[in-house]
């Protein structure tokens, strides 16, 4: 297992920027310190072509001009949106920023997406990574407290990729992190994610208003939201509006008992026939949202490529969408002296292999 570091770019402000290249033999992947961005993720079809299969680009300066589609990001201090940019805690309201319509998305104009953070990689005898942290200052964003993050993405030798999340908060807020990669198995430019086929471990999910806000929890039985068994992407997508809704996880199923993903719940899979390329997500978080790229439209990705709608698709899982402001939904607050976690670890392999 190899770990590779090389510079990538400056910022404006003179802040010199470096790109992590991790690699077992099988399948390796990149991340940068702006914004914790998973630039590219490499690995066989069942033919041992080897293709990247996350959308972004080729150099820093696309993640820094881009300002909607998060490619491969960690985002928070909120991930996913806040009803009206404003939430009340403890008697106390905070004002966000409205940078999606009336809402505030994944934390705002400069959410963590668009920072640079320390950096670090460390090996274990099953895992190599990346280690980032950075201090998010009491009123950042709006947001109440001071919250010390650390996030690990790490690799290890049986193709999982893990995600770690840790914040300990100095004053009561909320918290909720996940990474925004968009994924096509088939690899990345090459056309719409519609045939991959997929399964949710989800009964339930949240329909959303006009401005994308959840409304009641509703069963996913006779409706286009239904992945309780493997089906296309695209096969309901008409119906649905695009995806771009949160699932509620299925918690009564036994959690995963081996690997990095030990005592996780499975929360999707996803097959590539052509590729013959899979992904197997598990977590601890209660939701994920599914989101189809139904918004894509990047005239030059990586190599000049063209993303366009239903491009790639995102699983990100994390808690419930405005769940700042909802009391039904499983609680996001994160007392003072006491320390946010989440893992989530995404298991790439072959189909049959």
């Amino acid at each position: 297992m190899k770990i590779k570091k090389r510079g990538f770019g400056v910022l404006s402000d003179g802040s010199k920027l470096h790109l992590y290249t991790l690699s077992n033999g099988f399948m390796s992947f990149s991340v940068t310190d702006y914004g914790c961005i998973i630039t590219s993720l490499v690995m066989p079809d069942k033919q041992g072509k080897l293709e990247d299969i996350v959308l972004g680009y080729s150099t820093i300066e696309g993640y820094i001009n881009d300002t909607n589609t998060y490619f491969g990001s960690c985002v928070g201090r909120y991930a996913n949106r806040i009803a009206n940019a404003r939430f009340t805690l403890n008697g106390t309201e905070y004002r966000l920023d409205a940078n999606n319509g009336k809402t505030c998305l994944h934390g705002g104009f400069k959410g963590y997406n668009r920072m640079v953070w320390k950096s670090k990689a460390f090996r274990k005898s099953d895992e190599i990574g990346v280690r980032f942290s950075r201090t998010s200052f009491d009123g950042e964003q709006g947001f109440p407290g001071k919250l010390k993050i650390e996030v690990e993405y790490a690799l290890t030798k049986s193709n999982e990729l893990i995600f770690r999340y840790k914040a300990l908060a100095k004053k009561d807020t909320v918290v909720c992190l996940t990474n925004h990669s968009y994924y096509n198995l088939a690899g990345e430019g090459t056309g719409d994610i519609l045939s991959h086929r997929m399964r949710i471990n989800a009964d339930s999910y949240l329909p959303v208003n006009s401005d994308l806000i959840p409304l009641k929890k509703t069963a996913v039985e006779k409706t286009p939201f239904d992945f309780r068994v493997f089906k296309n992407i695209g096969q309901d997508i008409k119906k649905a509006g695009g995806y771009d809704h949160c699932f509620c996880l299925d918690t009564t199923h036994k959690p995963c008992t081996e690997g990095a993903a030990k005592g996780l719940l499975l929360c999707a899979e996803v097959e590539e026939s052509v590729s013959g390329r899979t992904m197997s997500v598990y977590t601890d978080c209660p939701g994920v949202q599914f989101y189809t790229g139904n918004f894509l439209d990047v005239a030059s990705g990586k190599n000049g490529l063209p993303y366009k709608k239903h491009g790639g698709f995102c699983l990100e899982t994390e808690s419930f969408p405005d769940s700042p402001n909802r009391s039904d939904f499983p609680s996001v607050i994160v007392n003072a002296g006491t320390v946010y976690e989440s893992r989530t670890v995404h298991k790439f392999g072959i189909l049959g292999g």
